[in-house]
């Protein structure tokens, strides 16, 4: 029979533990690499050490350290003992929360509470300097004594673990040391973490079938380093979640599952420097900015109809370019114009490009008739988007020469048109703007060269990740605050998630969904995309040499001219010679570049060079940006003034720069292309000095040679 003094002893020592108590292990080891077998086998031999010896646990933050112990003392034979935790950076000094205080001698300490069961002091390294002894010796010896009596030492029957971000060499020897190793070093691992924790948080969204994610996601978020480790990827599988649309079907009918996109999970930002927020600088202007008035009238009332007057102009007006204003526009006018740009407002011509709008102006025709867009292919888009939209720019640049687009005004028009049904067929097939992100060879260019751009638009990932469920801007939604009712980001992204400006085109479409004033439209120095550790999409790097491709193709006389069985000109004369001729002139900067992968290869690992000459190109992406800018200032500078007097057939008046200005502002694009490339080439491959010597080199000989091919 109990008495009465054990009736109460015994609710008062739970209700002293209580809020201390670990009930389970939240999860095993997750994981099949190397590291994830060595520490589950730890685990183990821990859990069956008859001798119960303290157990110290180090790793970094966000490792759930404090969940190893759990697994260790739940996979014991004393696992139907008490398990007690502690916060280490919250104890006294004196440890009166584990001995007692003076005045009660240890009596009612959590240590006798605990009696043979387990302790666990999380942030052994925060624990405050004068209780550290005190601890030590109840790890050495189970020793311990209730603070400033001197009464004599009590022994803990039970076991104790300790957890730690820094080592504390003290405790490693008479501990049993457990090392966890951060997500960085267990990339292997990172698939099974994913597809664990979608489980878990889908069962938690009442989701009996978790989404999937393609093992290119995985591949690309393996590059990250997690500093969080298991802490960020939760939230950053949170995040994701909460950013998908609720499934609308039951799971029974869900065939394949929802394979969430690269989109909804955010990279860790690069830290951000000499940035300066326009809009907080002039609030009013954020507030013009992202009016729906505005874009609509600019897109619909405006943009929309001009490009229709222009075509019109181009199929029904004279053909050449001496007498039809509207191709003294698209050549003298536009190319230059949009080259200008890029430098400064990065892609903002996507944000009204006429082509997109006659995409959208069918898309929402065919839905107000019942037609109703796919959700956009998942997977690595890129990976057969990149070089298709690579393959449609060498082929429009075939076309250009070997047809002379500059000088017909129904073939340049056939061009627009051309980009134009892709956009509109491409608006038909998927929801948003899918053909603009990745096959218009025009949004490719954009993309690009937006990443030169001194203009950004990003949102704060703080205020994303702590104020907002949404996520409005990125998947559209209805009113809510200050935010205005959007379908959401055209090409699928969210601001908190760009790294680089390839994907935003401008459309300030998320600042009118965001209610938190989170998005930030800033300046910064020219280039700041491009970084060593960058992961640009694989087919990129063709766009590059595509682009170079082209400026050779403009000079191929230059280049080839000298060679038998040259034709006189690539716009008369039979079709093969001059299409061979073509061709080699644009594959010939493609054909340098494997040269000097096969002589890197030699070298250094074949990976590492490839990552190189990829950086390289990248590094050259000023010259380049240059050359193409130099290789139409000649029409521009000579022919745009004249766009009055060719319109209209009347001596108006008109402006024509001479050959020399013309001459000296080419010489001046090209140096100021060369000093660009010298110093991103710098940034980019400063790690291997054999790979900037030789980058620096093929920047001077290419400015010298583009100065001698563009400029004569």
């Amino acid at each position: 029979m109990v008495n009465e003094s054990e009736q109460i002893h015994v609710p008062e020592r739970f209700q002293r533990l209580a809020p201390y108590l670990v009930g389970r292990a939240r999860r095993g080891i997750v994981g099949s690499s190397r590291y994830a077998v060595t520490l589950r086998d730890r685990v183990r031999q821990a859990a069956a050490d008859p001798e119960r010896r303290p157990v110290l646990i180090v790793g970094e933050p966000g490792l759930e350290k404090d969940d190893v112990a759990a697994l260790i003392h739940f996979g014991s034979t004393t696992r139907r003992r008490l398990m007690v935790q502690l916060d280490g950076a919250l104890l006294r000094g004196d440890g009166a929360e584990l001995f007692g205080s003076v005045s009660s001698d240890g009596a009612g300490s959590l240590l006798d509470d605990i009696g043979d069961g387990s302790l666990l002091i999380n942030k052994l390294d925060r624990v405050d300097p004068a209780l550290l002894p005190a601890l030590l010796t109840l790890a050495r010896r189970g020793d311990w004594c209730a603070p400033g009596t001197g009464s004599t030492p009590r022994r803990f029957g039970g076991r104790l673990f300790f957890t730690t971000e820094t080592a504390l060499p003290s405790f490693d020897r008479c501990c049993s040391l457990i090392r966890v190793p951060p997500l960085r070093v267990r990339r292997q691992d990172l698939g099974e973490w994913l597809r664990y924790l979608l489980r878990l948080r889908s069962r938690e969204l009442a989701w009996t079938v978790p989404p999937i994610v393609g093992e290119e996601v995985i591949r690309r978020l393996q590059i990250r380093d997690f500093p969080g480790n298991v802490r960020e990827l939760e939230g950053l599988v949170d995040r994701a979640l909460r950013q998908v649309p609720v499934p609308s079907l039951p799971a029974a009918e869900r065939n394949p599952p929802l394979q969430l996109p690269e989109e909804v999970f955010w990279q860790t930002p690069r830290p951000q420097r000499l940035r300066f927020d326009l809009w907080r600088w002039k609030p009013p202007l954020r507030q013009w900015m992202r009016s729906p008035r505005l874009w609509n009238s600019l897109l619909f009332g405006l943009v929309s109809w001009v490009f229709v007057l222009v075509n019109l102009w181009l199929w029904l007006g004279p053909q050449d370019r001496d007498h039809n204003g509207g191709l003294n526009m698209f050549w003298a006018w536009w190319w230059p114009l949009i080259l200008l740009g890029y430098p400064l407002v990065g892609r903002l011509w996507c944000s009204f490009c006429p082509f997109m709008v006659w995409g959208e102006i069918v898309q929402r025709l065919a839905r107000a008739l019942g037609w109703q867009p796919a959700s956009w292919p998942r997977g690595n888009t890129d990976a057969w988007a990149a070089p298709a939209l690579a393959a449609g720019f060498a082929a429009i640049l075939l076309w250009e020469e070997l047809a002379d687009l500059e000088n017909s005004a129904w073939l340049s028009s056939a061009l627009l048109l051309l980009i134009t049904a892709g956009a509109v067929i491409g608006s038909l097939l998927f929801e948003k703007r899918f053909w603009c992100r990745y096959l218009c060879p025009v949004g490719g260019m954009n993309g690009l060269f937006a990443k030169l751009s001194i203009l950004e638009l990003r949102a704060q990932q703080g205020t994303c990740s702590g104020s907002c469920s949404t996520y409005a801007c990125f998947k559209g939604g209805p009113a809510d605050g200050e935010g205005l009712a959007t379908a959401g980001c055209p090409l699928g992204t969210h601001p908190a998630h760009l790294d680089d400006n390839r994907n935003c085109v401008l459309c300030l479409t998320c600042a009118q969904a965001c209610p938190h004033r989170s998005v930030q439209l800033s300046l910064r120095p020219p280039a700041a995309d491009l970084q060593r550790e960058m992961a640009p999409p694989d087919g990129e790097a063709g766009l590059i040499l595509v682009l170079a491709g082209g400026v050779c193709l403009k000079f191929w006389d230059r280049l080839l001219g000298g060679l038998p069985l040259a034709p006189d000109s690539l716009q008369a004369g039979p079709l093969l010679p001059r299409l061979a001729f073509a061709v080699l002139a644009l594959a010939l900067p493609s054909a340098l570049a494997l040269l000097a992968l096969r002589i890197g290869s030699w070298l250094t690992p074949p990976e590492r060079a490839a990552r190189r000459l990829r950086l390289g190109l990248y590094g050259l992406l000023p010259l380049l940006w240059a050359q193409l800018l130099a290789r139409h200032l000649p029409v521009g500078m000579a022919e745009a003034g004249r766009l009055l007097p060719v319109s209209f057939q009347q001596p108006l008046p008109s402006w024509s720069a001479d050959h020399h200005v013309i001459a000296f502002c080419q010489s001046l694009v090209l140096l100021l292309g060369v000093g660009g490339s010298l110093v991103l080439l710098r940034r980019l491959l400063l790690n291997s000095r054999a790979a900037l010597w030789w980058g620096s080199a093929a920047a001077l000989a290419l400015g010298a040679g583009g100065r001698w091919l563009v400029a004569g």
